[in-house]
């Protein structure tokens, strides 16, 4: 698994409050597949795929972990990929696994939790706009067309 610093970290969370420099940062540093979790997270196939492609299995288990999989959260476990686990377990609510990661000086990966759901908030509250539903209902068309 591919060691992220806490800076790196930071860079993914500030991109995902649609900082543009942290996203120039992630992809001059050879981040993308950071880039790729959050559009995993937000059900984007190629995203995902991407990650899988490119062995970043963690990453790809840490996007279905988010998603209640438990499996996906038991292989980060085997994998010791202990940070990730967390982090997913964070954005579902679970403050033991917020207070674990700040007890461990892991608070990049809370505030990384807290982009995350925030981003999946913004995304569920866009949805449900007069435009949000339209843009739904032309994509639903596009998927039986």
């Amino acid at each position: 698994m591919k060691h992220y610093s806490t800076f790196a970290i930071e860079q993914f969370g500030r991109h995902i409050h649609g900082d543009v420099e942290a996203f120039n940062w992630l992809i001059n540093n050879d981040y993308r597949e950071l880039i790729a979790v959050i559009d995993a997270i937000r059900d984007d196939k190629k995203a995902f795929n991407f990650l899988i492609d490119g062995k970043h299995m963690e990453l790809a288990a840490f996007v279905n972990t988010i998603w209640d999989d438990f499996k996906a959260f038991k292989f980060l476990i085997n994998a010791k990929a202990f940070d990730w686990a967390a982090c997913a377990n964070v954005v579902n609510g679970d403050e033991k696994a917020e207070a674990a990661l700040k007890a461990a000086g892991k608070g990049h990966f809370v505030a990384l939790a807290k982009a995350i759901l925030g981003r999946i908030h913004e995304d569920g509250d866009r949805a449900t706009t007069p435009w949000g539903i339209m843009k739904n209902l032309f994509d639903f068309k596009k998927k039986f067309d």
